[in-house]
């Protein structure tokens, strides 16, 4: 069976293809889809068909999807324009004849409020619409989100952020790239997760105070973590140079943390790949070794 990812040459489709490996895929079964071959040098070392394609590209992608049975499509990195990036995506899976569709999604995608989430609750309704099989990985936030606020700690000995007593159930990106490889692998059953939506976090829904207690650990100093009002941190983003519209989804973002929608544990994750959730310190300090 012939399994393709995209994105490849960023972190979480690299790491499913990694994953894929470790679980005992046949590199040459394995297809690397990127905008530029050249960034997964590595993965066409190790045996992996690396092909060419490109979201903004239609042309590139039922070419590159020639011969691939499940397709795990990494959503794209470039808000406000996903829908569309997807949409050529999907349509030449459907070209191609491709037999299942892996889609990351968001937390909720259908229903929530999350600044993140329209755009992949458009993307859920394309595949819904194509006729697809599909599988759909909800997935949570990425511990490696917060490697910054460990570096200003280190620097500044806190962390200032206006999520308020929000809590957050991270888990790794090693972790949600290796359901997606368990569920790609898994589509040889016939209909093993077919249709399904899972909905993915980390086991534990931590606080910031319990951030600034393991970027403390991390950096070897006392961290405190500072609660600001949502016009405070925008404040502090402008003075840091962030122009208007970053410094305002950056609030927005801790303002969803705020409400809580973040702080589910679903236990899917841990479910699928068979072992708990990296702890949060543990991520850190995995994604501060790169």
């Amino acid at each position: 069976m012939t399994i393709a990812v995209t994105g490849t040459s960023g972190h979480l489709g690299h790491l499913v293809v990694e994953s894929l490996l470790a679980r005992g895929a046949a590199p040459a079964d394995v297809v690397a889809l990127a905008r530029s071959t050249a960034k997964v040098a590595d993965l066409a070392a190790r045996g992996v068909v690396v092909r060419e394609a490109d979201y903004d590209r239609p042309e590139t992608l039922v070419p590159a999807l020639d011969g691939v049975e499940v397709l795990v499509l990494v959503s794209g990195s470039e808000v406000g324009r996903r829908v569309p990036q997807h949409q050529a995506v999907i349509e030449a899976a459907k070209g191609a004849g491709v037999g299942r569709v892996v889609y990351t999604s968001a937390p909720h995608a259908d229903t929530s409020p999350l600044i993140l989430a329209p755009e992949h609750k458009a993307t859920e309704e394309l595949l819904a619409a194509s006729g697809l099989s599909t599988t759909v990985l909800r997935n949570g936030w990425y511990t490696e989100n917060y490697l910054g606020d460990v570096q200003q700690a280190r620097e500044t000995g806190e962390i200032a952020r206006s999520v308020g007593d929000g809590r957050v159930a991270s888990a790794s990106r090693k972790d949600y790239a290796e359901a997606a490889a368990v569920v790609a692998l898994d589509a040889r059953r016939d209909g093993a997760h077919d249709d399904a939506v899972y909905e993915l976090s980390g086991d534990v829904a931590w606080s910031f105070d319990d951030l600034a207690a393991a970027a403390a650990e991390i950096v070897d100093r006392p961290v405190t973590y500072r609660r600001l009002t949502a016009d405070e941190h925008r404040d502090a983003l402008l003075a840091a140079g962030l122009d208007e519209g970053t410094a305002g989804f950056v609030v927005a973002l801790d303002g969803d943390t705020r409400a809580g929608l973040l702080d589910e544990t679903s236990g899917d994750l841990a479910r699928l790949i068979g072992r708990p959730t990296t702890p949060l310190v543990e991520g850190l300090r995995q994604g501060l070794a790169g």
